[in-house]
């Protein structure tokens, strides 16, 4: 398992992705799985960057395991932030006019359809969204 621990900055995105696209070329993903994998990371990070310790910063953590048959891809969020479960929020009804949406919810929706399993728990005063992908 790779453990990467940086500040809850965007800033830090791309060497988050950096280090998860290292893991995903050693089993051979797909240039497509990689961008859903990149997109989802930058959605979930981004919102713990921006929401997680206000008005403040913190930590974040990321953990990524990779392996199987067929091979898969598991990453974990972990951060110290307040806790918000984004799974337990009312499904977006992608088919509703923008002006008539609530706002937020969009980012969970498509981190949702583009991995395979994603989950949420609160554990030692943690956050932890656990996403995971079959690699092609």
């Amino acid at each position: 398992m790779k453990t990467i621990r940086v500040p809850a900055e965007t800033g830090q995105l791309s060497s988050i992705n950096d280090s998860i696209g290292a893991v995903l070329a050693q089993y051979g993903c797909s240039s497509k799985t990689q961008m859903e994998i990149e997109l989802a990371v930058e959605e979930i990070f981004v919102n713990i960057a921006s929401y997680a310790y206000p008005p403040g910063t913190g930590e974040a953590e990321i953990q990524v395991e990779a392996g199987g048959d067929p091979p898969s891809v598991t990453i974990r969020f972990l951060d110290s932030g307040k806790p918000f479960d984004p799974l337990a929020r009312p499904e977006v009804d992608v088919t509703a006019s923008a002006e008539s949406r609530r706002i937020g919810g969009l980012g969970i929706h498509l981190v949702k359809r583009l991995m395979d399993q994603t989950t949420y728990a609160h554990e030692d005063g943690k956050n932890i969204l656990t996403i995971r992908k079959t690699l092609s």
